[in-house]
């Protein structure tokens, strides 16, 4: 792996601990991190009360432009990852489902954007 790629990948990890634990200060439990599946990856799932929560992380030079990042290609494919999810954990198929976002960026706070968008 060239070295861009790797400080690329280190600094796509830590910005989704950082969301990981911003989420975990506002009360959510995390279930699952960097969840892999055959129609794509699920950054983080966390669950409070009965909120089941699908979260991409969007690290960029500002807020600003990791707000318009997340492409409506990538939104259906997150859905469709959520949906492949839900269809195996029975025990969460009853929860209100949301598509958060939290967004990140060098020297700024993260800020969590609840219900980002809808399928």
């Amino acid at each position: 792996m060239k070295r861009a790629r790797k400080d690329a990948e280190r600094r796509g990890q830590n910005a989704e601990l950082a969301a990981a634990a911003l989420l975990a200060l506002k009360g959510y439990r995390l279930l699952e991190r960097r969840c892999k599946t055959p129609v794509g990856e699920i950054d983080l799932i966390a669950v409070r009360r009965r909120r089941l929560a699908f979260v991409e992380v969007k690290l960029r030079a500002s807020t600003g432009d990791a707000a318009w990042s997340l492409s409506p290609r990538q939104q259906g494919r997150i859905a469709r990852a959520a949906e492949y999810w839900l269809a195996r954990k029975p025990p969460f198929q009853g929860h209100d489902i949301a598509f958060d976002v939290v967004l990140m960026a060098p020297w700024r706070w993260p800020v969590h954007l609840r219900d980002a968008f809808r399928v």
